[in-house]
Protein backbone atom coordinates (compact mmCIF):
# COMPACT_ATOMS: atom_id res chain seq x y z
CA UNK A 1 0.00 0.00 0.00
CA UNK A 2 2.92 2.12 0.38
CA UNK A 3 4.47 2.11 -2.87
CA UNK A 4 1.29 3.70 -5.00
CA UNK A 5 1.64 7.14 -2.94
CA UNK A 6 5.56 7.11 -3.74
CA UNK A 7 5.26 6.23 -7.42
CA UNK A 8 2.79 9.01 -7.43
CA UNK A 9 4.70 11.60 -5.51
CA UNK A 10 7.92 10.70 -8.26
CA UNK A 11 5.17 11.01 -10.97
CA UNK A 12 4.10 14.98 -9.57
CA UNK A 13 8.31 15.72 -8.99
CA UNK A 14 8.64 14.86 -12.67
CA UNK A 15 5.75 16.80 -14.36
CA UNK A 16 6.96 19.68 -11.71
CA UNK A 17 10.60 19.49 -13.10
CA UNK A 18 9.55 19.18 -16.87
CA UNK A 19 7.49 22.32 -16.40
CA UNK A 20 10.22 24.10 -14.41
CA UNK A 21 12.33 23.21 -17.15
CA UNK A 22 9.63 24.81 -20.10
CA UNK A 23 9.52 27.65 -18.23
CA UNK A 24 13.51 28.14 -17.68
CA UNK A 25 13.76 27.65 -21.55
CA UNK A 26 11.18 30.46 -22.17
CA UNK A 27 12.80 33.02 -19.60
CA UNK A 28 16.17 32.32 -21.03
CA UNK A 29 14.89 32.64 -25.07
CA UNK A 30 13.40 35.97 -24.25
CA UNK A 31 16.32 37.24 -22.04
CA UNK A 32 18.75 36.30 -25.02
CA UNK A 33 16.18 38.37 -27.39
CA UNK A 34 16.36 40.92 -25.15
CA UNK A 35 20.68 40.82 -25.05
CA UNK A 36 21.05 40.87 -28.77
CA UNK A 37 19.01 43.39 -29.01
CA UNK A 38 20.17 45.35 -27.00
CA UNK A 39 23.64 45.39 -29.88
CA UNK A 40 21.31 45.19 -32.54
CA UNK A 41 21.10 48.63 -34.76
CA UNK A 42 17.87 50.60 -33.72
CA UNK A 43 16.89 54.34 -34.85
CA UNK A 44 16.33 54.47 -31.01
CA UNK A 45 20.26 54.91 -30.34
CA UNK A 46 19.94 58.18 -32.55
CA UNK A 47 19.47 61.14 -29.70
CA UNK A 48 17.42 64.49 -31.51
CA UNK A 49 17.42 67.34 -29.49
CA UNK A 50 18.23 71.08 -30.30
CA UNK A 51 20.88 71.25 -27.73
CA UNK A 52 22.70 70.47 -24.82
CA UNK A 53 24.47 71.87 -21.87
CA UNK A 54 26.87 70.42 -20.26
CA UNK A 55 27.83 71.92 -16.39
CA UNK A 56 30.62 71.35 -14.15
CA UNK A 57 30.57 69.77 -10.44
CA UNK A 58 29.69 73.51 -9.25
CA UNK A 59 26.95 73.60 -11.51
CA UNK A 60 28.67 76.20 -14.15
CA UNK A 61 27.66 75.38 -17.69
CA UNK A 62 30.62 74.50 -19.43
CA UNK A 63 30.02 72.87 -22.81
CA UNK A 64 27.42 74.20 -24.85
CA UNK A 65 26.26 71.81 -27.90
CA UNK A 66 23.53 72.89 -30.39
CA UNK A 67 22.20 74.12 -33.46
CA UNK A 68 22.32 76.83 -32.59
CA UNK A 69 24.25 76.69 -29.06
CA UNK A 70 21.87 77.14 -25.98
CA UNK A 71 21.92 80.19 -23.83
CA UNK A 72 24.29 79.70 -21.02
CA UNK A 73 23.66 82.30 -17.75
CA UNK A 74 27.34 82.50 -17.18
CA UNK A 75 28.45 83.15 -20.26
CA UNK A 76 30.52 86.59 -20.58
CA UNK A 77 29.61 87.50 -23.73
CA UNK A 78 25.87 87.12 -24.02
CA UNK A 79 25.93 89.14 -20.87
CA UNK A 80 26.50 92.90 -22.13
CA UNK A 81 27.17 94.67 -18.55
CA UNK A 82 29.68 92.19 -18.07
CA UNK A 83 31.16 92.49 -21.14
CA UNK A 84 31.52 96.39 -20.84
CA UNK A 85 32.79 95.92 -17.79
CA UNK A 86 35.55 93.27 -18.80
CA UNK A 87 36.43 95.07 -22.27
CA UNK A 88 35.16 98.28 -22.87
CA UNK A 89 37.93 100.21 -21.06
CA UNK A 90 40.36 98.74 -23.11
CA UNK A 91 39.10 101.09 -26.04
CA UNK A 92 40.05 104.73 -26.96
CA UNK A 93 36.48 105.39 -26.90
CA UNK A 94 34.26 102.45 -24.78
CA UNK A 95 30.84 103.84 -25.35
CA UNK A 96 31.66 103.16 -28.99
CA UNK A 97 33.10 100.05 -28.32
CA UNK A 98 29.61 98.65 -26.98
CA UNK A 99 27.98 99.95 -30.05
CA UNK A 100 30.12 97.66 -32.17
CA UNK A 101 29.62 94.99 -29.55
CA UNK A 102 25.96 94.96 -29.81
CA UNK A 103 25.90 94.32 -33.40
CA UNK A 104 28.68 91.15 -33.11
CA UNK A 105 27.71 87.57 -33.59
CA UNK A 106 27.86 85.59 -30.62
CA UNK A 107 25.98 82.52 -31.62
CA UNK A 108 27.01 79.29 -33.33
CA UNK A 109 26.39 76.25 -34.62
CA UNK A 110 28.32 73.68 -33.37
CA UNK A 111 30.18 73.54 -29.97
CA UNK A 112 31.35 76.20 -27.71
CA UNK A 113 33.70 75.14 -24.19
CA UNK A 114 33.62 77.89 -21.66
CA UNK A 115 36.22 78.00 -18.97
CA UNK A 116 35.08 79.20 -15.00
CA UNK A 117 34.54 82.36 -15.55
CA UNK A 118 32.09 82.10 -18.60
CA UNK A 119 34.95 83.07 -21.14
CA UNK A 120 34.86 81.74 -24.40
CA UNK A 121 37.60 79.33 -24.77
CA UNK A 122 37.02 76.99 -27.76
CA UNK A 123 34.37 77.18 -30.76
CA UNK A 124 34.22 74.32 -32.91
CA UNK A 125 31.27 74.58 -36.00
CA UNK A 126 29.76 76.72 -38.23
CA UNK A 127 30.07 79.53 -38.06
CA UNK A 128 32.35 80.57 -35.24
CA UNK A 129 31.54 83.28 -33.30
CA UNK A 130 33.56 86.94 -34.38
CA UNK A 131 36.13 88.20 -32.32
CA UNK A 132 34.85 90.35 -29.49
CA UNK A 133 36.92 93.14 -31.39
CA UNK A 134 35.22 93.11 -34.37
CA UNK A 135 33.48 91.12 -37.12
CA UNK A 136 34.80 88.96 -39.43
CA UNK A 137 34.71 89.76 -42.65
CA UNK A 138 32.89 86.64 -43.49
CA UNK A 139 31.50 83.58 -41.82
CA UNK A 140 33.85 81.09 -40.69
CA UNK A 141 33.39 77.59 -40.31
CA UNK A 142 36.32 75.67 -38.03
CA UNK A 143 37.96 76.47 -34.68
CA UNK A 144 38.86 79.33 -32.50
CA UNK A 145 41.00 78.98 -29.45
CA UNK A 146 40.79 82.00 -26.97
CA UNK A 147 42.77 83.28 -24.02
CA UNK A 148 41.21 83.81 -20.93
CA UNK A 149 40.67 87.49 -21.43
CA UNK A 150 38.44 85.97 -23.96
CA UNK A 151 40.28 87.38 -27.11
CA UNK A 152 41.10 85.45 -30.01
CA UNK A 153 44.58 83.70 -30.04
CA UNK A 154 44.33 81.04 -33.01
CA UNK A 155 42.25 80.07 -35.44
CA UNK A 156 41.75 77.81 -38.33
CA UNK A 157 38.71 78.18 -40.95
CA UNK A 158 37.24 78.52 -43.95
CA UNK A 159 36.07 81.85 -44.80
CA UNK A 160 33.51 83.13 -47.65
CA UNK A 161 33.99 86.58 -49.16
CA UNK A 162 32.11 87.98 -51.89
CA UNK A 163 31.50 84.48 -52.93
CA UNK A 164 35.04 83.13 -52.93
CA UNK A 165 36.32 81.51 -50.50
CA UNK A 166 39.66 81.48 -48.20
CA UNK A 167 41.58 78.73 -46.33
CA UNK A 168 43.11 80.24 -43.05
CA UNK A 169 45.25 79.16 -40.31
CA UNK A 170 46.09 82.02 -37.97
CA UNK A 171 48.00 83.03 -34.79
CA UNK A 172 47.49 86.16 -33.43
CA UNK A 173 49.68 88.25 -30.82
CA UNK A 174 49.03 89.62 -27.21
CA UNK A 175 47.66 92.78 -29.09
CA UNK A 176 45.13 90.74 -31.17
CA UNK A 177 46.49 91.33 -34.07
CA UNK A 178 47.87 88.82 -36.55
CA UNK A 179 51.04 87.87 -36.19
CA UNK A 180 51.53 84.89 -38.23
CA UNK A 181 49.12 83.71 -40.93
CA UNK A 182 48.77 80.95 -43.69
CA UNK A 183 46.25 81.06 -46.45
CA UNK A 184 44.84 80.11 -49.25
CA UNK A 185 42.59 82.36 -51.20
CA UNK A 186 40.67 81.29 -53.92
CA UNK A 187 41.19 85.06 -55.76
CA UNK A 188 44.10 86.32 -53.64
CA UNK A 189 47.47 85.44 -52.55
CA UNK A 190 48.71 82.14 -51.27
CA UNK A 191 50.81 81.86 -48.44
CA UNK A 192 53.02 83.03 -44.85
CA UNK A 193 52.46 86.45 -43.96
CA UNK A 194 54.67 87.19 -40.51
CA UNK A 195 54.02 90.48 -39.04
CA UNK A 196 56.39 91.98 -35.78
CA UNK A 197 56.56 95.33 -34.06
CA UNK A 198 56.30 98.83 -36.15
CA UNK A 199 53.82 97.19 -38.34
CA UNK A 200 57.05 95.44 -40.36
CA UNK A 201 56.28 91.92 -42.31
CA UNK A 202 57.00 89.37 -44.01
CA UNK A 203 55.62 87.56 -47.19
CA UNK A 204 56.28 84.35 -48.46
CA UNK A 205 54.21 83.32 -51.09
CA UNK A 206 52.60 83.84 -54.59
CA UNK A 207 50.48 86.40 -55.51
CA UNK A 208 48.09 86.67 -58.28
CA UNK A 209 48.09 89.37 -61.21
CA UNK A 210 45.77 91.47 -59.50
CA UNK A 211 47.84 92.27 -56.43
CA UNK A 212 51.87 91.49 -58.21
CA UNK A 213 54.02 94.60 -59.11
CA UNK A 214 53.12 96.22 -61.76
CA UNK A 215 50.10 93.99 -62.35
CA UNK A 216 52.52 92.29 -64.93
CA UNK A 217 52.11 88.44 -63.88
CA UNK A 218 51.32 86.54 -60.88
CA UNK A 219 54.72 86.93 -58.79
CA UNK A 220 55.89 84.10 -56.79
CA UNK A 221 58.79 85.57 -53.75
CA UNK A 222 59.51 87.10 -50.57
CA UNK A 223 58.64 90.84 -50.33
CA UNK A 224 59.56 92.45 -46.87
CA UNK A 225 57.30 95.46 -45.77
CA UNK A 226 58.00 98.54 -43.41
CA UNK A 227 54.13 99.65 -42.47
CA UNK A 228 52.94 100.14 -46.28
CA UNK A 229 56.60 101.04 -47.22
CA UNK A 230 57.60 97.94 -49.82
CA UNK A 231 61.22 97.37 -48.14
CA UNK A 232 62.79 94.51 -50.07
CA UNK A 233 61.35 92.35 -52.64
CA UNK A 234 63.19 88.93 -53.93
CA UNK A 235 60.69 88.01 -56.63
CA UNK A 236 60.27 85.42 -59.90
CA UNK A 237 60.08 88.81 -62.00
CA UNK A 238 63.48 88.75 -61.21
CA UNK A 239 64.16 86.04 -62.85
CA UNK A 240 66.88 86.44 -65.70
CA UNK A 241 64.18 85.24 -68.81
CA UNK A 242 66.14 82.89 -71.20
CA UNK A 243 66.83 84.51 -74.33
Amino acid sequence: MTEQPEAHRIATLERQVRQQRRVFGVVATFGAIALLGGFAPSTRDVIRTRGIVIVDDHGRERILIGAPIPAASNRLRTNMARAERTWASRFPDPKQYMRWYAGYRHSMHGMLVLDEQGQDRVAIGDSTPDPNIGKRIGASTGIVVNDAQGFERTGYGMLTVAGKDRVVLGLDGKDGNEAVVLSVHDDGPTGLTVSGAGRQSIFLGQSPTAVAQGGRDSSAGLVLRRGDVEAHRLSTDDARRPD
